[in-house]
């Protein structure tokens, strides 16, 4: 539950930056991929 809370408030800031015509300060999507590939490596390393 509280990664849908997180993601429904990251989408509401989002939508309130693009409502203010402000560009965001998140880092580019490919650095987000590049997170979730590191999490995604640790979460199998660790499972092992």
């Amino acid at each position: 539950m509280a990664y849908v809370r997180a993601l429904l408030a990251g989408a509401l800031v989002g939508a309130l930056y693009a409502a203010l015509k402000v560009r965001s300060p998140a880092p580019p999507p490919v650095a987000l991929f590049g997170l979730l590939g590191m999490l995604a490596g640790q979460a199998l390393l660790g499972a092992l």
